[in-house]
């Protein structure tokens, strides 16, 4: 394979992208590019709250312009938001950005990850675990159809994951243009 532009991790929320991503960019010697966190810096708003006021088409569309922009870069670890996968526009831009990894969890990992959290306005309210099956009903088929490599994160802390990361990418001999 030629050396990918950027890497770029898929998953459901919860998954651990933004965890692993962090730590796996300096590894890498890539800077790490977090999309909820470039969506929050670039509105001045925090993702509850761009929900609130705009509702999901109008974060949609402020998470676009941030994947397209992170995407024109390279030698970048970008962490995705788990619903950008559900544009066909986004999902081009990931494709042709790099490696795409999908950091996989089942809905009880996300569960247990997600218990204290209350930022994820999609889990608002009651039902968790029928939203996030619902939710990976929909999203799952999208994000192994669009990942070059899967990672699961069962029984794996962050650090675990990463290291499982960069264990699939020396054994298929991928390095990154920096």
């Amino acid at each position: 394979m030629a050396q990918p532009a950027n890497l770029v991790l898929i998953g459901p929320t919860g998954a651990g992208k933004t965890s692993v991503g962090r730590l796996i960019a300096p590894k890498l010697g890539l800077r790490f590019v977090d999309l909820d966190a470039e969506v929050e810096a670039s509105t001045g708003a925090s993702i509850p709250l761009i929900f609130e006021l705009e509702g999901e088409a109008g974060f949609r569309d402020r998470e676009h312009r941030a994947l397209a922009a992170a995407c024109a870069g390279s030698g970048q670890v970008i962490a995705t938001g788990a619903g950008a996968v559900l544009r066909e526009d986004n999902r081009r831009l990931i494709k042709s950005a790099g490696l795409v990894v999908m950091i996989a969890a089942t809905v009880e990992e996300q569960l247990e990850r997600l218990g204290r959290d209350r930022n994820r306005p999609l889990l608002a309210g009651g039902e968790r675990r029928l939203r996030l099956e619902r939710l990976a009903e929909q999203r799952e088929p999208i994000y192994r159809e669009l990942a070059d490599l899967i990672i699961d994160t069962a029984d794996r802390s962050p650090q675990g994951t990463c290291a499982a990361l960069l264990a699939a990418l020396a054994d298929r001999g991928i390095e990154f243009a920096r």
